[in-house]
């Protein structure tokens, strides 16, 4: 007798687990974003540290996360942000903000900055 109760004791537990509802929320799964647009002008792509800063002055920004630092100048109508790393420190990478959806720097925004006084933040 006590072998059938025990029986219907753990089926109805088993029972009761699959049927009890949780109202915790589910996981959303993050995306990750897109990689920035290629297109950087040819001229900048490898120009040295000592070049860049030559020839848009000291940068309004400077962050350096290990090994590799990112320039940012400013001006009126756009920013550029240079990517610089390798040894010697030299520029990988260029964005600019605004850009043109197929590039990730504007040549025109690169001019203006360079003509301009720097503007130091």
């Amino acid at each position: 007798m006590i072998r059938p109760i025990a029986t219907l004791l753990a089926v109805l537990t088993v029972a009761g687990c699959a049927t009890t509802q949780t109202n915790a929320p589910r996981p959303v799964a993050a995306s990750i974003p897109s990689a920035p647009p290629r297109g950087e002008p040819g001229q900048y792509v490898n120009m040295p540290a000592i070049a860049l800063q030559a020839a848009f002055g000291r940068p309004a920004f400077v962050r350096k996360d290990g090994a590799t630092e990112m320039w940012r100048y400013d001006g009126s109508a756009c920013r550029a942000f240079f990517f610089l790393y390798g040894a010697p420190l030299a520029v990988r990478h260029v964005e600019t903000l605004p850009h043109a959806r197929d590039q990730a720097a504007d040549i025109g925004c690169l001019n203006a900055l360079r003509a301009a006084p720097p503007k130091v933040s």
